[in-house]
């Protein structure tokens, strides 16, 4: 049972959550197995009731009554869903809700000007087209819920990254991957292959499914990013005031995440963590790569313990201590026990091998994640079950120890 650290007591977990793993030499790969869900609902933080995952977000009724023009192109801030890759050729009056009380001017009119260059931006607010409650306003100004905000025409960016329909079934399964949600924020186990968010030949991600889910109107902002290739949990903001609140804690750092990986051969006893300095490259075919690099590198640590030791392989839990992009996976391949199934950084010979075992993706999942609620202040631990596809390739070595 995954204990509520909100009440002080337990409650079930949910979508299938696993137990903590027990020592190294009681561990049984049937802890990872997914339990049956019993119901289709997600418990709330307090645990004393039950939200919907798509309910509670609804667009502001709009009176049209005698507005004048110039009101009727008024929108409230959840209502407006204009994006990337259109042109806006009027005006547009924005009230700052709630959501957006006390953000900077500069990052407000970013999210209602996606697609169109920062310099456009700045451009705009030194000539005075932006306006705050009809007064000429600095970049830095902190905006307030109720201010009216002048947007002027601006021609947006074109981009590839669309809000997809709420009826494809890649955007459905995120539903039933719900793990976690309160009124300000969600967390879903991420199914390996889905980007975090849409671009750079991605035309959605996580991001903008769930936003489809949530409908266009409801505030939802990516917390923080896992790879492409790594399931696991992954959180969504509901309320800016969340955002804020999340993102303080991964700067300084105390919100903490452990993984899973199954890595080649048999990871030493003695090896605890790895402190290895990263770098990132880009090689000739444009292709981003992380290297380790003891002069240029930024510090970066990750922990790891031992899981399982199988014949070819290690199951081991890996605990980043700093943010680095391809941090594991890195790290990893550096200790010479690259992840099963890495075309990136892992080993071709061992990958091939794997794959006779059913393994199809990179052996990496982010199973739990720890962090300060924003509302009651108290530490959660979520946890998201191993994927199928990851248990059978676990079932299949212990079959042949």
């Amino acid at each position: 049972m995954l204990f509520n650290h909100l009440s002080g007591a337990q409650i079930r977990p949910a979508a299938g959550l696993f137990p903590a793993f027990p020592a190294e030499e009681s561990f049984n790969p049937v802890h990872l197995s997914r339990m049956d869900r019993q119901d289709g609902s997600h418990e709330k933080a307090h645990g004393d009731s039950i939200i919907a995952a798509a309910d509670g977000l609804r667009p502001a009724a709009v009176r049209t009554g005698s507005l004048s023009r110039a009101q009727l192109l008024r929108v409230d801030m959840q209502n407006d869903s204009t994006g990337a890759g259109q042109t806006q050729d009027q005006v547009r009056f924005v009230t700052v809700d709630e959501n957006h009380d006390g953000q900077r001017l500069d990052n407000f009119l970013q999210l209602h000007l996606r697609g169109v260059p920062k310099s456009r931006i700045y451009r705009m607010i030194r000539k005075g087209e932006v306006r705050v409650n009809k007064k000429r306003a600095g970049p830095e100004l902190k905006i307030s819920e109720g201010d009216l905000v002048r947007i002027p025409p601006a021609r947006v960016k074109e981009s590839n990254v669309v809000i997809p329909s709420a009826n494809l079934e890649s955007v459905k399964g995120l539903r039933d991957a719900i793990v976690y949600e309160t009124d300000s924020l969600v967390i879903i186990n991420k199914p390996a292959g889905l980007a975090a968010h849409g671009g750079s030949g991605v035309s959605f991600g996580a991001v903008e499914a769930m936003r489809s889910l949530y409908g266009e109107h409801g505030y939802l902002e990516l917390v923080h990013r896992i790879d492409r290739e790594t399931s696991g949990c992954l959180m969504f903001a509901k309320k800016r005031s969340a955002l804020r609140s999340l993102q303080q804690q991964f700067r300084e750092r105390t919100v903490h995440k452990q993984y899973l990986a199954l890595v080649r051969g048999e990871w030493s006893n003695r090896v605890k963590f790895v402190d290895a300095p990263l770098v990132k490259n880009i090689i000739e075919s444009g292709e981003r790569m992380v290297k380790v690099d003891e002069v240029n590198g930024a510090p970066s640590r990750t922990e790891f313990r031992i899981i399982r030791k199988y014949g070819p392989a290690t199951l081991v839990e890996a605990s980043p201590r700093t943010g680095r992009t391809h941090q594991i996976r890195v790290h990893c391949q550096f200790m010479t026990h690259p992840i099963a199934g890495d075309a990136k950084y892992g080993d071709r010979h061992f990958d091939e091998e794997m794959k006779k075992l059913g393994l199809r993706r990179m052996f990496l999942h982010a199973f739990r994640i720890q962090f300060e609620d924003p509302d009651t202040e108290r530490e959660v631990t979520v946890e998201a079950p191993l994927p199928p596809e990851l248990q059978t390739v676990l079932d299949q070595l212990g079959g042949e120890e």
